[in-house]
């Protein structure tokens, strides 16, 4: 006899990865604070919408001390989802969860047909051409302001512009056959290695494995050029391509 195991009373769970921003502070956090603060002035939106993991690993901090710094958060209308890396006699009910077993991506973890998220505030789709065997995707057409695209498996190519208000994020290197006007961030998952290629740099903000840089912080030389950018330690360089 077949029994039915389903009824009008059951839910539905399903699983399903998201790209987390995981924002490290340093002490003191007043100092740490104003350099958010800056990053949040000259990238509007960096934060909205995005989901954010507070680590906060090996930091000497109480109970008291972290419940002020999720208050400062708060009153900066970031949202963070869960804390990492924390003591268990810091938490406190009322806080976001704790999280544990985040890791980036690895190679072996890459399923041979990878997830894009093309995420677009106007609801446009963006066509993208998926490239299994080498992990990378191709934008045929120019990123508009409002359009995401994230892709942590590997490289992101758009032959375009990506204009100003519009973000590549990428697991890999970042590659613009255009002018980069709005946000690139390469190596996304812990890539220190992937690097950031544009025919015409005018970018609001560039990263590399975390380590972020404004454009207007970068030598005036640079704006308007075709530029690459890698890291090396903790710095973020550049050079014009010829």
């Amino acid at each position: 006899m077949t029994k039915v195991l389903t009824d009008a009373r059951s839910i539905r769970i399903k699983g399903r990865s998201f790209l987390a921003v995981v924002l490290s502070p340093d002490l003191p956090f007043d100092d740490w604070l104003v350099r958010l603060d800056d990053l949040a002035a000259r990238s509007a939106g960096f934060f909205l919408g995005r989901p954010v993991v507070l680590d906060v690993a090996d930091l000497p901090i109480d109970r008291t001390q972290l419940k002020e710094l999720l208050g400062e958060f708060a009153q900066r209308n970031v949202s963070i989802m869960g804390i990492e890396g924390a003591r268990p006699s810091i938490l406190a009910q009322g806080m976001p969860p704790a999280l544990k077993g985040g890791k980036p991506v690895s190679d072996e973890a890459v399923a041979k047909e990878p997830i894009i998220e093309l995420r677009n505030s106007q609801s446009k789709p963006v066509a993208a051409e998926v490239r299994p065997a080498s992990q990378s995707i191709i934008i045929r057409e120019p990123v508009r302001s409002g359009q995401s695209v994230i892709f942590p498996e590997g490289d992101v190519t758009v032959i375009g512009s990506v204009a100003s208000g519009a973000e590549i994020i990428a697991g890999g290197s970042v590659h613009i056959y255009g002018t980069l006007r709005g946000r690139a961030m390469a190596g996304s998952v812990g890539n220190a290695s992937a690097r950031i290629f544009c025919r015409k740099l005018e970018a609001e903000l560039l990263a590399i494995d975390g380590v972020y840089k404004m454009a207007e912080d970068m030598p005036p030389g640079l704006r308007g050029q075709p530029v690459q950018l890698w890291l090396e330690g903790d710095t973020i360089m550049a050079e014009t391509l010829i």
